[in-house]
């Protein structure tokens, strides 16, 4: 791979997929969030707004994030989109509350045992 190639590869990242709103399946949802490490990056997406994946890590390993992230993109909490070359995510808080009324705010008002 040439240096021009390279430099494209870096730049141009393909698009995540994302569910729509009425895609969204509530066993999903809930299986989502039933693993703790996937329940804390919700919870810290819902007092940051957005974060890149590398701040809601909490220094797991890359391949670990990654899967996390892929099963909350695809139960419908979270959207990811590209920024040069870093991934920023945020919750989907309007279409979870047009599907699941009240679902995301419970989730997100109970303290962390």
């Amino acid at each position: 791979m040439d240096m021009w190639q390279r430099f494209r590869y870096t730049l141009v990242m393909r698009p995540y997929k994302h569910p729509t709103a009425n895609e969204f399946i509530l066993e999903r949802v809930l299986y989502a969030l039933s693993d703790p490490v996937r329940l804390d990056i919700v919870r810290q997406l819902g007092r940051l707004g957005e974060a890149s994946c590398g701040e809601l890590d909490g220094g797991r390993p890359k391949s670990s994030v990654s899967h996390h992230f892929r099963v909350l993109r695809e139960a419908g909490l979270v959207h990811t989109k590209n920024v040069g070359t870093s991934h920023i995510n945020t919750l989907r808080r309007g279409e979870l509350q047009a599907r699941f009324p009240g679902l995301l705010d419970a989730i997100l008002s109970q303290v962390p045992q």
